[in-house]
């Protein structure tokens, strides 16, 4: 049997976006809690749909055969600069390289908009998510030898420009 995986861009409030950003809260509430000391639904209320629309952002899902197993987004975070957000591949789907797939068409998409980097945070409770950035070319910006609890939130950026272009 074959799959279908196909790109879809789509509003943050839109119907294929719900499943992923309910499995990001439910997810986030029991990796952290009160870690931060707010829920997950704070920080995914935190910006509106608006902020994630083009011209200077995006949201997008993945979908197999018609449903949605990942997706991310990115905002402007300044005039050079997207922030990746929402990252994410449902549970069943994991280990396929997804991830890897969902932030390689964002950058695609950021780079399109005429962005040169991009920005990232992530928890200390999310290695995989770590392991994501790092395999995917992005510098961290903080010592990778310390604990993760003891770094907190972890940063990183990468730049889009790609050394011929430089010159």
């Amino acid at each position: 049997m074959t799959t279908q995986l196909s790109v879809r861009h789509v509003s943050a409030d839109d119907t294929l976006a719900k499943p992923l950003l309910a499995d990001l809260e439910r997810e986030y509430d029991g990796r952290y809690g009160e870690f931060f000391g707010e829920r997950a639904s704070t920080e995914l209320s935190r910006y509106p749909a608006s902020d994630f629309a083009p011209p200077h952002g995006a949201f997008l899902v993945i979908l197999e055969d018609g449903e949605p197993v990942a997706g991310g987004a990115f905002k402007r975070f300044d005039d050079r600069t997207a922030e990746l957000k929402r990252v994410w591949t449902h549970p069943d789907h994991r280990g396929r390289g997804l991830g890897r797939r969902v932030v390689a068409e964002l950058e695609a998409v950021a780079r399109y908009r005429g962005y040169t980097a991009v920005t990232l945070t992530t928890g200390p409770r999310q290695p995989e998510a770590v392991a994501l950035y790092l395999a995917s070319g992005y510098t961290p910006r903080f010592d990778t030898s310390l604990p993760a609890e003891q770094i907190g939130i972890h940063a990183f950026d990468k730049s889009l420009v790609t050394e011929g272009a430089r010159a």
